[in-house]
């Protein structure tokens, strides 16, 4: 719905009981845009706050999935919901680095705690993981990729453990050299500049599917 003039001045003149009642009454349908307002106006917890509380859930709940592991694709929807819960907190605080940041724990955790797992399933069986582990490396490339170069050190570290970790596993490197990524890239912390653009050429070729 377009917003045009007589429409924003008809709600200009509502009485301030009215908007109250209008804006309370649109927050009950709109959780995401409520959540953000909280935590704008009323929330105590700073953007670090939430970035560290999100980061020992990353933690537990990876190794409480890795504890009861059953097979890849159980695993993939414990990631998926941890991958939720980053899109969540980002869209809320805003929190760009943490974005970075909370996808590479992510990450690092899954192959830290089930490399030889991974590996050891059938490359049928532990596709759809690993297609997801090299997607979710493109986008945290794509995400460093926007930053001012004087940030990049700040996660070299860890993309090069991430790159160590996949390097290791023979159904995830498989998986990523048929899709395009240079586990090298990572390794060497050499990420190319037009990331984003090898990403969306590999897309429409229909890789990473």
């Amino acid at each position: 719905m377009l917003f045009d003039t007589t429409f924003k001045k008809a709600l200009q003149q509502l009485s301030n009981p009215e908007k109250d009642k209008l804006i309370l009454r649109l927050l009950r349908h709109n959780l995401d845009l409520a959540n953000k307002l909280h935590f704008e106006l009323v929330d105590t917890e700073t953007v670090e706050d939430k970035r560290e509380k999100l980061e020992n859930r990353i933690v537990e709940r990876m190794q409480s999935a890795s504890k009861r592991y059953y097979s890849a694709g159980y695993l993939l929807m414990d990631v998926r919901w941890l991958s939720g819960e980053i899109t969540e907190h980002v869209s809320i605080t805003k929190d760009k680095l943490g974005e970075i940041s909370l996808n590479c724990l992510m990450l690092q955790q899954l192959l830290l705690l089930n490399n030889s797992r991974i590996a050891a399933e059938t490359p049928g069986n532990a596709h759809t993981l690993c297609i997801y582990i090299v997607a979710r490396i493109f986008k945290i490339s794509i995400l460093l990729q926007k930053h001012h170069e004087d940030m990049h050190i700040e996660f070299k570290k860890d993309i090069e453990k991430i790159g160590n970790l996949v390097s290791n596993n023979k159904n995830v490197i498989k998986v990523a050299i048929m899709n395009g990524l240079d586990v090298n890239w990572l390794i060497q912390f050499n990420i190319p500049n037009n990331i984003a653009g090898i990403y969306k050429s590999l897309r429409e070729k229909g890789f990473l599917r």
